[in-house]
């Protein structure tokens, strides 16, 4: 029998499609992933002598730092929201965006060696990342309940709650596939392109003072405005306050605008992840 006449049983290749994402191969792997979730959650403070509690240590201190320097020596104004809850409230859900985008990033690469020796859906790895930091997400959002519960029980108080709670996964589902995507196709280029690596966290922190997590929308000149509503996180981050709160910025167009950045993201990551992938051992 010649070469050109053998049958295998099964035979991998890369994707036929630019825009498929084989879910259907991901979904037969979900032990791996669920193995990849609990190696993120585990080693990311394996040896340390706090553990889980640096999720709880890390957005107190952080929001001590923003109410000492933006809202006291800055004075920046946070809406009339009680300053610990405003700068939590920011913190909790950006956070969320921040760990997808920095780690999903750097899955390609950091898990060549890995990738090189057996085969699997490589999107695993990025998807695992989302997974469990909703773990993560989860302890620290417990942390900003009890301070919102503590400000709504006080008598006189501001913080008023509305309907747009029942909003909150659409929230979490924007902000894990904005971070999701924007991490794919960052980790994707930068298998070519390692400079990109060194731009990222530095991309995240302009990021991070183009959206209002330290400051409300409404103080922004109204001239300069339609430029952070372009941020499609502005949006979310904003509307997550207000549903909390009661104040802030709410808009059901810039909601959609953001639900259709999220869309496009994820299209053209996926088309580069595909292109991507069809030769990504030989770059790595």
């Amino acid at each position: 029998m010649t070469p050109t006449e053998e049958k295998w049983d099964l035979e991998i290749e890369p994707a036929s499609s630019l825009f498929d994402l084989n879910g259907r191969e991901l979904w037969q792997y979900r032990d791996l992933v669920a193995l990849f979730v609990r190696r993120d959650v585990v080693a990311t403070y394996k040896q340390t002598i706090l553990g889980p509690l640096w999720f709880f240590i890390q957005p107190i201190l952080t929001t001590v730092t923003y109410v000492i320097i933006f809202g006291n020596i800055a004075g920046i104004s946070t809406g009339g929201i009680p300053k610990i809850l405003f700068y939590l409230a920011g913190i909790t859900l950006w956070n969320y965006f921040q760990e997808c985008l920095m780690k999903t990033s750097d899955t390609f690469i950091l898990n060549q060696n890995l990738f090189g020796k057996v085969y699997f859906p490589r999107l695993a790895a990025p998807v695992s990342i989302v997974i469990s930091n909703l773990f993560k997400f989860f302890i620290q959002l417990s942390l900003f309940l009890a301070v919102w519960l503590y400000f709504l029980w006080q008598p006189g108080n501001e913080v008023q709650p509305n309907r747009m709670l029942a909003l909150f996964p659409l929230y979490l589902l924007l902000m894990s596939g904005l971070g999701f995507s924007f991490g794919v196709l960052i980790s994707s280029l930068t298998t070519k392109y390692r400079d990109l690596r060194f731009l990222v966290q530095f991309g995240v922190q302009l990021l991070m003072y183009a959206t209002p997590v330290v400051y409300p929308l409404e103080i922004a000149p109204e001239k300069y405005r339609w430029l952070l509503l372009l941020n499609p996180i502005t949006s979310v981050v904003e509307a997550f306050r207000y549903s909390f709160t009661g104040q802030g910025y709410f808009s059901w167009q810039a909601l959609g605008y953001s639900s259709i950045c999220m869309v496009v993201a994820l299209l053209v990551s996926v088309l580069v992840f595909n292109r991507v992938e069809k030769t990504f051992m030989d770059t790595v």
